[in-house]
């Protein structure tokens, strides 16, 4: 798969430029809490900026789709670098709430969807009927592989940047991050998807009317609900983790504890990769969130630091399984026009679903302690995994050619002799 012409020059500057998703959030609690001192004010600050970039992200996708992903990456990534700057010297300021959201909006509009780009890309590089199609599954567990790693990476590397350099060092970093990594992958345009040819209007010859969102297909719909569910592990987790740090005294363990949970993610991701699977993606991504759902039921009660981490692990291990199915269904169920667009409603999900975790898991960490947080991850995979199992019927994939139609069937006549 890696041998395959032109993949590895988007690889590397794919990776730096997707730091944000892993690094933002944690960046943000950690420098507002420092200089507010309220768990519950910086989880709400997070919680703007993952629930901007959830509603934006889709229409970067879209437009990546219609006009290429250079022509949206440029602009997005000096935006998102002016923001940040913008949020991290209010917050040394002691800026108001209302400003810090004013920065967070913008800062969240603006990250880059790489992660969905990179997919797009290995799409079209791998796309078609033959023998480098049937990499397409294991491409998509690389890129969940390269995520689970980037949430190894980002958290650690942030904590250790607040924790040992400066309050704002992580953030810094963020922006650095984003802005090389951003320009340097805009600049691979030979493996860029060509853009969408734009529809007809309404009325004209051959008109096709206005462009299908992916949003419109239910399976898509469905999956970015159960996808909620990821982005509360991850976002409880994050919050949860840092104030049972700082109960016990030792916040820079927060970085240690967040890194076996995430290198949990990337080991099952590994495996994933490496199994040829018999079962389907949709039975696979039920399986995943049983087991999920039972792993975080364990969290709130985990008072030591050991025990604690072993449970993190074995979160992690069933979450990839769960975000590589989600995104191989996606391949089955969109065409690729609007492929971009439909990962990027999942990534939107899960920052949407870390967003409302980090908010309330911030508030109950607050109110009742670290273990209160610890709930949240629990609610969330419960629920995405009531509402997957409810709708998992929308996830099957179309047989081509095939058209639904009322009435019956009636047989074509054709002369005999």
């Amino acid at each position: 798969m890696l041998r395959t012409p032109g993949v590895r020059s988007f690889l590397l500057p794919g990776f730096a430029a997707r730091q944000p998703f892993a690094m933002l959030t944690i960046g943000i609690v950690l420098l507002v809490q420092h200089t507010s001192g309220s768990y519950g004010r910086a989880g709400v600050v997070a919680a703007v900026t993952g629930v901007s970039m959830a509603l934006f992200a889709p229409g970067s996708g879209r437009l990546a789709d219609r006009f290429g992903q250079r022509a949206v990456l440029v602009p997005g990534v000096l935006l998102h670098t002016a923001s940040v700057s913008a949020l991290t010297v209010l917050a040394l300021a002691g800026a108001p709430l209302w400003a810090l959201f004013l920065a967070a909006v913008p800062t969240g509009a603006s990250v880059p969807q790489v992660g969905p780009m990179v997919r797009a890309r290995w799409a079209t590089v791998l796309g078609g009927s033959g023998e480098r199609a049937r990499l397409l599954p294991t491409a998509a567990a690389f890129e969940s592989v390269t995520d689970e790693f980037t949430f190894v990476i980002g958290p650690v590397l942030a904590t250790a940047l607040c924790t040992g350099v400066h309050p704002a060092a992580g953030l810094v970093a963020e922006g650095v991050l984003t802005l090389v990594g951003g320009l340097l992958f805009a600049a691979r345009r030979r493996t860029q998807p060509a853009p969408a040819p734009r529809p007809a209007r309404k009325g004209t010859p051959g008109a096709g009317g206005a462009r299908v969102s992916a949003l419109s297909v239910p399976g898509v719909r469905v999956l970015a609900l159960v996808f909620l569910g990821i982005g509360s592990v991850f976002g409880g987790m994050q919050v949860s983790l840092t104030a049972f740090t700082e109960e016990i005294g030792s916040p820079g363990a927060n970085g240690l504890l967040y890194g076996v949970f995430a290198a949990g993610n990337m080991l099952a991701g590994v495996v994933c990769g490496a199994v040829a699977w018999k079962t389907a993606p949709r039975h696979r991504l039920i399986t995943g969130y049983v087991c999920l759902t039972l792993a975080t039921s364990g969290l709130w009660a985990a008072h030591s630091v050991p025990l604690l981490a072993g449970l993190g692990l074995l979160v992690g291990l069933f979450i990839a399984p769960a975000l590589i199915s989600g995104y191989t269904l996606i391949e089955t169920l969109v065409p690729a026009g609007i492929r971009t667009e439909a990962f990027t409603w999942l990534t939107g999900a899960v920052a949407l679903g870390q967003a409302a975790a980090v908010t309330v898991a911030g508030q109950l960490a607050d109110a009742y302690g670290a273990s209160a947080g610890f709930v949240v991850p629990l609610v969330g995979t419960a629920l995405a995994l009531a509402t997957l199992v409810a709708l998992r019927s929308r996830l099957a994939p179309k047989a081509p050619g095939r058209v639904a139609a009322r009435g019956m069937g009636h047989r074509v006549p054709v002369a005999v002799d």
